[in-house]
């Protein structure tokens, strides 16, 4: 469990860092430049994700049960998780779909996170799931009341949703069917 926490306090500290500390990143910026801050943030988040990863895995082995969701929570958690991917792929891709998301990709990881809450109810699920949302959450609220920094992204196009809608669900189906099960060894069909 050790791992676990280590990870998630080191991958969403970093990522908190424009929530907590925007002058502290400007001037780490303005001092190493947006390479070497952007290098030292993914040297970072990698660790963070590795030692995430592979303290879930570990906790996982020797689960602790806080509660057990009703099998309908499963179901639910199916419904939920059909617009994270097409969120994801409408952060790059500008259309209508990001616009009214705003911003899409806190709000697929707060629609993830909370659909594994309502299905998964281990103490190492709640550490993971619980802290990505309540992640994405501050987030959210941090984003208003900052400056926009300009994020490169693809033009604006009608096609794109289109493009996302497609490429989104193509990848839930396969993530549903095979992806999960290859990735992280349980099945979300049963």
């Amino acid at each position: 469990m050790t791992l676990l926490i280590f990870g998630l306090v080191l991958f969403l500290g970093i990522h908190s860092v424009s929530i907590v500390a925007v002058g502290w990143r400007d001037a780490q910026v303005a001092q190493r430049g947006e390479k070497g801050w952007k290098g030292l943030y993914s040297i970072a988040s990698l660790v963070g994700f590795v030692l995430m990863v592979y303290g879930y895995g570990l906790a996982r082995q020797s689960p602790i049960v806080l509660y057990t969701p009703p099998t309908a929570m499963r179901h639910i958690a199916l419904l939920l998780m059909l617009p994270v991917f097409p969120l994801l792929a409408s952060s790059g891709l500008p259309g209508r779909i990001k616009t009214a998301a705003k911003h899409p990709m806190l709000l697929a990881v707060k629609l993830w996170a909370t659909a594994h809450l309502l299905a998964n109810g281990n103490l190492a699920d709640v550490l993971l799931f619980g802290s990505f949302l309540a992640w994405a959450v501050a987030d959210r609220i941090s984003v208003n009341r900052r400056p926009l920094r300009p994020v490169p992204s693809a033009p604006a196009r009608a096609i794109n949703d289109v493009i996302v809608m497609v490429v989104g669900l193509a990848i839930y189906v396969a993530f549903l069917l095979w992806g999960h099960k290859w990735l992280i060894g349980v099945s979300p069909l049963g």
